[in-house]
């Protein structure tokens, strides 16, 4: 989607004119005349590595042909936005939308979008595209609303991103690392967006920041029942999101932390300790530090969490995203060093409900095996009873009620349960660990990529997986989760 767009160097950070203050767990605005405006790729992204990685682009699957969309009968709009205002939409149920940049600069969570080019929106979408010094847009296709807000925390947010920039120029003279962001607050506020903006404006500055995701339920990184990391090295894609080559991904299993909350922590901590021995030998990556995306659960083991997350990763920053209470929480419980933010929440978020969630979900693990808006096909073969390995990570704990006298209950929240194939198994997904040779360890080896089973005959003792690559599989320690797959489109 870059390719053909002139090249243009990063803005000098000192030509920001924008003082930046950290008082009070707010960020101080002086200036709202400067806006940061980074490099347009020229190049394609590069070619996928063979084998399935737990992104789930892979160079083994067979493309489609693609359709041209008759764009006749599509409603048109046109927007003319002023400086420092932002677009809203929201795609309706089985409809599409095109975007398109008639004049001006825009951009969207951090990504600058290309003049004169068609951005597909499919159905479920919610976007704000925003400019800082205004410009011309059109739409094309049915929208559920769609309307113009003056009222954005943009300027918050990018001055939040200036305070990072400086932490890391300061890094960078001093020989330190870089700023760790975690960015945290309840269900519906936005976090995901304000980490790619984040992420987007650290990139478009040269840096390479870490993403890491936390939130189980989401997997942006890879897919939900996973907790990962990713080194950015280009800005998201406007429709695709972040270019996921080579992530760094655990199993968890479940799509709530409070289901393993043991586990859930001890990943934590694996994951901060992998980028720390990156952080050792990649000097960029230390000085860019990371962002760090959470779960909405606030409260109780919630809560505890994030801050067993602050800690395990040393967070420099934490920002509370429209809850002051967190924010109080937080900045009571935090060591004194840790910079803790809160902003407003963008009034463009919007609610979402569990049937959306589900979707989701689903529409981000079918992303996995048949590719961005189905331009792969994927892999269907048996597997052996005896060629494979099937563990749980937990076992089921027993009430005390049913314990003999004078026993306490023994803890098996990271306890590998063997588990035998059957029907029950049926649309469940499977984690491929890339563990060697031995079940030591196995909850805390990366995975290297994802099954789903679509049958299983008892009689021949075999299993028939949906890969996104074909036969045989690259380990045989597989880890079964609690979510289902169904695959019906």
């Amino acid at each position: 989607m870059w390719g053909g767009c002139p090249a243009r160097a990063p803005p000098d950070v000192n030509q920001i004119e924008m003082e930046v203050t950290w008082e009070e767990g707010k960020v101080h605005q002086e200036s709202r005349d400067h806006a940061i405006v980074g490099p347009r790729l020229a190049s394609p992204l590069p070619i996928p590595p063979p084998y399935p990685l737990p992104d789930g682009r892979h160079s083994s699957h067979t493309r489609k042909m693609g359709e041209e969309a008759n764009d006749d009968k599509k409603p048109t709009t046109k927007f003319e936005l002023e400086r420092e205002t932002e677009l809203r939409f929201e795609v309706e149920a089985s409809q599409s939308v095109q975007l398109e940049l008639l004049a001006g600069m825009a951009e969207i969570f951090g990504t600058e979008l290309t003049r004169n080019k068609k951005f597909t929106f499919d159905a479920g979408a919610k976007v704000a595209v925003f400019t800082w010094h205004g410009c011309s847009l059109q739409l094309s296709g049915r929208t559920e609303v769609a309307y113009v807000s003056k009222d954005t925390p943009m300027l918050l947010y990018l001055n939040t991103h200036t305070a990072l920039e400086q932490m890391r120029r300061q890094a960078e003279k001093e020989e330190e690392r870089g700023p760790r962001v975690m960015v945290v607050g309840p269900t519906d506020v936005g976090k995901s967006t304000v980490c790619r903006l984040l992420l987007n404006y650290a990139v478009r500055l040269g840096r390479r920041p870490t993403y890491v995701e936390l939130d189980v339920g989401q997997g942006s990184v890879s897919i939900p029942g996973t907790m990962g990391a990713l080194y950015i090295e280009r800005p998201a894609d406007v429709e695709e999101g972040f270019s996921i080559q080579a992530p760094l991904v655990y199993h968890f299993g479940s799509t709530t932390p409070g289901t393993n909350i043991k586990l859930y922590n001890k990943i934590t901590s694996r994951l901060a300790d992998v980028f720390n021995q990156r952080c050792e030998v990649n000097r960029r990556a230390s000085v860019s530090g990371c962002v760090i995306n959470t779960c909405g659960w606030v409260k109780g083991s919630g809560y505890q969490a994030l801050v067993h997350a602050a800690s395990a990763f040393e967070v420099d920053v934490v920002v509370v995203l429209d809850q002051e209470r967190l924010y109080n929480e937080l900045k009571r419980d935090l060591p004194h060093f840790v910079r803790t933010v809160l902003l407003p929440k963008s009034g463009g978020v919007v609610e979402r409900s569990k049937d959306f969630r589900r979707e989701c979900r689903d529409e981000r693990i079918r992303e996995y095996f048949y590719g961005f808006r189905g331009c792969f096909y994927p892999h269907a073969f048996n597997v052996k009873f005896s060629d494979v390995k099937i563990y749980k990570v937990g076992a089921p704990t027993i009430p005390d009620s049913c314990l003999p006298l004078g026993m306490s209950q023994e803890d098996n929240q990271l306890k590998l349960v063997p588990v035998s194939p059957g029907r029950d198994m049926v649309h469940h997904l499977l984690s491929v660990s890339s563990a060697e040779g031995t079940e030591e360890n196995l909850s805390e080896t990366s995975v290297a990529g994802f099954i789903v089973v679509t049958s299983v005959d008892l009689e021949h003792q075999v299993f028939t997986v949906l890969s996104p690559a074909p036969r045989p599989l690259p380990k045989n320690f597989l880890l079964i989760m609690d979510i289902r797959f169904m695959d019906l489109k």
